[in-house]
């Protein structure tokens, strides 16, 4: 009888998942694998919800985003009896091992699994925010910012048209890379990452001029940036990160822009639209390239690490490196938009 491997995506979702997961079930079987899909991510390992999946269930999901397992933001760690539940699940599926898909937050789920109960996981990075530090890239990362980047060119055109300063508000709760991406790639002129708070002043001068020379000027900020002055009331996931959906940091800035310039302002949030749709070439490939590998490690043994890319090569990092801290934008990639905007 097969040897059995079970695919979970947790988190938010982001294009690139179902080429990754169609990575892993078509390696799997060629190696000799049973494989399932775990429903709606860490609860469903709670609660052993799952279906069988093979490779003509997955053959033309390269091309479409979101999970086709469906996902949440569950935290068997938050949960009475979750982490029980998981291990009660990995022995009632007749598990040999569980490849978990994630960002910081679910692969860290799955290595406090396998420091603390042995349990066979191996990850797959995927975070459109780019922020796990062991790997260069992550899937889904590429189709939001080109997204963005495509949604800050149609607001030059109608804000140059109507004579006004456009603020465009894109995702990053911890880091700015995709509002970094957007900016210099859009060719935006002025950018707000959660990295520093915005110079109120500075961003205003900056826009005017912006403005007066070519009758348009773009914002590009990211949904978790910080106002001087603003009181904050978060409120947290079961993970403890800020719940971002009532934050609008687009209309906040707006409304300052506008009193302070004089100029009529509008703003945009594109908000879910950067996760789904179909994955870029770049996220289609390197989703496939993370997918295949963890079919590799699990076939090897090689448990309590994480597919990651470092330059052209798609290597194995442990589970403990690839969570021990996020990847913020950097003071060079700082100093060089900088230099540009």
């Amino acid at each position: 009888m097969a040897k059995r491997i079970a695919i979970l995506t947790g988190g938010g979702d982001c294009p690139g998942l179902n080429p990754a997961i169609r990575g892993v079930v078509l390696k799997a079987h060629k190696l000799g694998y049973e494989t399932i899909g775990i429903q709606e991510g860490w609860k469903g390992m709670i609660n052993g919800t799952a279906k069988p999946i093979g490779p003509d269930d997955v053959r033309e999901m390269i091309g479409r985003g979101g999970t086709m397992l469906g996902t949440s933001r569950t935290n068997p760690y938050k949960k009475e009896g979750g982490v029980q539940g998981v291990l009660n699940s990995f022995k009632k599926l007749d598990l040999h091992a569980l490849v978990a898909m994630g960002g910081e937050d679910t692969l860290g789920v799955a290595n406090k699994l396998f420091k603390e109960h042995k349990v066979n996981v191996v990850g797959v990075p995927k975070t459109m925010d780019n922020d796990l530090d062991a790997t260069d890239a992550t899937f889904g990362f590429d189709t939001a910012a080109t997204l963005a980047m495509e949604a800050v060119e149609r607001l030059r055109d109608t804000g140059r048209s109507h004579r006004r300063i456009m603020v465009l508000e894109v995702m990053g709760r911890h880091a700015g890379w995709v509002a970094l991406y957007t900016a210099i790639g859009g060719g935006a002129d002025y950018l707000c990452l959660p990295e520093r708070p915005v110079d109120v002043k500075d961003m205003c001068a900056k826009l005017k001029a912006a403005h007066a020379a070519r009758q348009v000027a773009i914002v590009v900020a990211s949904e978790a940036v910080d106002i001087p002055g603003e009181k904050k009331e978060e409120e947290l996931d079961e993970f403890g990160h800020m719940i971002l959906k009532d934050r609008g940091v687009a209309e906040r800035l707006t409304k300052i822009i506008e009193a302070e310039t004089k100029i009529e302002t509008r703003s945009a949030v594109i908000g879910h639209m950067q996760r789904g749709g179909p994955p870029t070439l770049f996220d289609r490939i390197l989703g496939t390239r993370v997918g295949v590998l963890a079919a590799d490690l699990v076939h090897a043994g090689k448990f309590g690490h994480m597919a990651a890319l470092k330059g052209d090569a798609v290597i194995a990092v442990s589970l403990e490196a690839a969570t021990a801290k996020l990847k913020t934008v950097t003071p060079e990639w700082l100093k060089f938009s900088d230099d540009l905007l």
